[in-house]
């Protein structure tokens, strides 16, 4: 797995995660009966958004190394995810060597 796949998948781990967060302890204006003239009382007055983009950033990076685990180990291969056996079977050559 290259470089470039670990960072796509921090990427992906991240954003999905961070979505997830975001409105965890969420306070809107609404909640906190102070609507300010002019915005919608689902506007946030406290979003805490430091401490949620340090708390996906650590999650992301557990996930990301799980996955890579799972994915460079062959743990579980594509072919453990074929459950309508679309997928063609591997054949050995004769003889049973490479080469």
């Amino acid at each position: 797995m290259s470089i470039t796949s670990v960072m796509v998948l921090f990427a992906v781990c991240w954003f999905m995660i961070f979505l997830i967060v975001i409105p965890i302890r969420l306070q809107t204006q609404g909640d906190l009966g102070k609507v300010v003239p002019g915005t919608q009382a689902g506007a946030p007055e406290h979003h805490y958004l430091k401490t949620k983009a340090k708390i996906t950033t650590l999650a992301a990076a557990v996930m990301t190394a799980i996955l890579v685990f799972i994915i460079t180990s062959g743990v579980i291969s594509v072919r453990d995810l074929d459950w309508f056996n679309r997928m063609s079977t591997i054949e050995t050559p004769a003889g049973g060597t490479d080469g």
